[in-house]
């Protein structure tokens, strides 16, 4: 989502399934708002054993050139949508089609701020705003940006645990109600232990992307023993862009990032 708060440790994660299961592993069901339980042991993500290479992308990449970015190697993208209660990016009415003529597999991000609305309605507005979901093996679910209050009104956006939970489970379930798909969640370790508490309630349904700015992923956040996706710089130069994307990680093989795009 562009330049994060410089001090801040930041971790994003994807939950990936073994090879002989779907990657999204989403069950049925919904996430219900369970309290955090007060010590959960935290998981150190794995080495890769095979790996795509993405970005994440909006109106801070600049001018881009999709099929330059894709002849580049690039082979999926996150790309901004929404933010918040009403905010649409500018690029994104551009950005998210040019990718998929150029070949890319992507999704579209939404930048959560629990402070000016409901979950439910904020996860209504990304779906309704280039968020929603289809099996045409190129779209992937969107993902929901989690991380420290960059503004006014608290780290945790005046919430507390319990209400920080609370608000992701109304997000999460309104998308899978509006698109039959669980959405990633994109965080940091340091958000999640700090915001919900160390809940454990979220990594069954939905992959996770984890935020690290590191040569490795790190501690993973309660919940999720690997992780889908890793943000592993705010600023990867990039051919076909004028601006500078973050460098995005996708733990599995190519075959298997085409298996969570279709929900197979």
């Amino acid at each position: 989502m562009g330049r994060r708060i410089a001090l801040l440790l930041i971790v994003v994660g994807v939950l990936v399934a073994p090879a002989s299961s779907a990657v999204s592993s989403e069950l049925s069901g919904e996430v219900t708002a369970a309290v955090p339980a007060a010590a959960v042991p935290l998981a150190a993500a794995a080495p890769l054993a095979a790996s795509v290479g993405g970005v994440e992308a909006g109106a801070f990449a600049g001018t881009v050139t999709w099929t330059t970015v894709h002849n580049a190697g690039v082979q999926y993208a996150y790309i901004k949508a929404t933010e918040g209660a009403s905010t649409k990016d500018t690029s994104f009415g551009s950005n998210y089609p040019n990718a998929y003529y150029a070949g890319l597999i992507r999704g579209a991000l939404h930048v959560a701020r629990p402070n000016q609305s409901s979950g439910t309605a904020q996860a209504d507005f990304l779906a309704g705003n280039g968020g929603a979901w289809s099996a045409d093996g190129q779209t992937l679910p969107a993902a929901v940006d989690l991380e420290p209050n960059p503004i006014s009104g608290g780290y945790c956006y005046g919430l507390g645990t319990s209400a920080m939970v609370s608000w992701i489970t109304a997000f999460v379930n309104e998308y899978h109600a509006r698109t039959t798909r669980w959405p990633v969640i994109q965080t940091t370790t340091s958000f999640w232990k700090l915001c919900t508490g160390n809940s454990t309630a979220f990594g069954g349904r939905s992959p996770l992307a984890i935020i690290h700015w590191d040569t490795a992923a790190g501690t993973l956040p309660a919940g999720w023993s690997v992780y889908t996706f890793w943000l592993s710089t705010d600023c990867q130069p990039t051919a076909g862009m004028t601006g500078c994307p973050e460098a995005s990680v996708f733990n599995g093989a190519q075959s298997r990032l085409v298996a969570l795009a279709n929900n197979t």
